[in-house]
C-alpha cells in the first residue's frame, strides 16, 4: 500500500526540487486544468477504448497462439515458430516507427508504391488518415506483445499433467471441451495475473501513441496520460 501515497501528487503543483511531500496543495486546480480541455471526453474515450481492446487481445491471442504451438509435434519447429513470435517483443517503438513508415510514408512507402502498380493515381497521406490509425495501433500492439505472452501461456501449459489429457481422450471429449474443462482453468490463474498487470499497464498508453503518431491524427489517437504528458512538459 506504500505506493498508494502517490496519489497526493495529483493534488499538489509538483515541484522536482521540493519532492512529493515538499510540493504546495493546490487543490483540485490540476483536474480543473485537465477537464478544461475542449477534446477531454474523446481522449477518455480513447484510453478506455484502447485498454479494453489491449486487454481483450492481449489474453486471447496469446492464449491461442500458445495451445497452437503446443498441438505441433516437431519440437524444431515450435521452437522456429515461437522464436519468430518472440522476436517482435525486443524491437523497441522506435524501431516498430520505422518500420511502419517504410510502409506507410507519403512519397517512398511500401503501400502507396503498390497501390500505384494496381492504378492508384496520386500519392495518400496514411498519416492523415484517421480511421487506420486506431485499428492500426491495436494491431501492431498485438503483433509486439503476442509472443511474450505465448510463451508464459505455453510454459504454464506445458506443466499441465498428461494424466488429464490422456482421461480427456479416453472420454472422447473432443478438442473444444478439453481446452474448457482443462486447459482454461489450468491456466486460469496466470490470465488473472495478466488481466492485473495490463489493466494498469494499458490505463497509461503513452509510449505506442508518441512514438507512433504523436497523438494524431486530429486527437484520434491521443490518450489520457499522452496528453497531460503533452500539456506539461511540450507546451
Amino acid at each position: 500500500y506504500l505506493p498508494m501515497g502517490g496519489l497526493v501528487l495529483a493534488f499538489k503543483k509538483y515541484n522536482v526540487q521540493k519532492g512529493i511531500f515538499g510540493s504546495p496543495f493546490n487543490g483540485l486546480d490540476n483536474f480543473k486544468f485537465l477537464f478544461a480541455s475542449k477534446d477531454i471526453w474523446l481522449i477518455i474515450r480513447n484510453t478506455l477504448a484502447y485498454n479494453i481492446v489491449f486487454i481483450i487481445l492481449g489474453i486471447v491471442i496469446p492464449v491461442a497462439a500458445a495451445i497452437a504451438i503446443g498441438q505441433i509435434h516437431s519440437k524444431r519447429m515450435a521452437k522456429v515458430y515461437q522464436t519468430a513470435m518472440f522476436m517482435p517483443y525486443f524491437l523497441s517503438w522506435a524501431v516498430v516507427a520505422i518500420i511502419a513508415a517504410a510502409f506507410l510514408e507519403r512519397s517512398n512507402g511500401y503501400v502507396n508504391h503498390i497501390l500505384q502498380m494496381f492504378g492508384q493515381e496520386g500519392l495518400v497521406d496514411w498519416y492523415q488518415k484517421i480511421s487506420i490509425w486506431p485499428p492500426l495501433l491495436v494491431f501492431i500492439n498485438a503483433w509486439k506483445g503476442v509472443g511474450y505472452q505465448a510463451v508464459m501461456y505455453l510454459a504454464v501449459i506445458s506443466g499441465i499433467s498428461s494424466d488429464y489429457y490422456e482421461a480427456a481422450d479416453l472420454d472422447n471429449a473432443g478438442k473444444v471441451r478439453t481446452f474448457f474443462k482443462i486447459t482454461l482453468p489450468m491456466i486460469s490463474p496466470q490470465i488473472f495475473f495478466v488481466l492485473i498487470v495490463m489493466t494498469i499497464g494499458n490505463f497509461k498508453v503513452f509510449e505506442t501513441i508518441r512514438v507512433m503518431t504523436m497523438g494524431g491524427p486530429n486527437n484520434a489517437t491521443t490518450s489520457l496520460v499522452y496528453y497531460i504528458y503533452n500539456k506539461v512538459f511540450m507546451d
